[in-house]
């Protein structure tokens, strides 16, 4: 087995909501965590193999880009109480499409955990990095946040998260024998 760390320079996560007035996106590239796989020759996962991975956001990174709704973000989130959303890898199985394979994980935030189970990619790139890519659905009330209002602004509680996970091959630690 392999192991993988997210690349920060190269991963983004967007987080996309619906307003009575427009849509907001939230992004973060501040990604940590890392991927546990083994794939064949064709970069496919090998069969019945281990998988295992772990993904951590920063609360505080999560910004739109206006100052207004930076700071409700905040408000709402309370990064200082709440510092990350985690999410754990809990199984793999391949669809029917070469490179797509239905991940299920638990992602927690704000003292709750919520299990999501979707449809992601996976390819490797000419450097070995493996590239994951997918979305989910979230009802952010399932979390314990209930979706803000601000003057005629009413936000939908629905969000979709989308991610681009770009991992590199770990560099194994020099003070373990080998």
């Amino acid at each position: 087995m392999t192991r993988y760390t997210f690349d920060p320079s190269r991963s983004t996560l967007t987080m996309a909501a619906r307003s009575s007035v427009h849509p907001i996106e939230v992004q973060s590239s501040d990604l940590g965590g890392d991927l546990e796989l083994e794939l064949d020759r064709e970069g496919r996962l090998v069969p019945g193999a281990p998988v295992a991975g772990t993904l951590e956001v920063p609360v505080g990174a999560l910004a739109t880009g206006n100052p207004l709704y930076d700071r409700e973000l905040r408000r709402r989130l309370d990064p200082r109480r709440y510092p990350s959303i985690e999410a754990r890898l809990e199984g793999v199985a391949p669809d029917d499409q070469p490179g797509r394979y239905r991940v299920r994980g638990t992602v927690a935030f704000r003292g709750a955990s919520h299990v999501a189970e979707d449809l992601m990619t996976l390819q490797v790139e000419e450097d070995g990095s493996v590239v994951v890519e997918g979305a989910h659905q979230f009802d952010i009330r399932d979390f314990g946040l209930e979706p803000p209002r601000i003057a005629m602004l009413k936000v939908y509680p629905e969000v979709e998260v989308q991610a681009r996970l770009v991992a590199r091959p770990a560099i194994p630690d020099a003070g373990q024998g080998g």
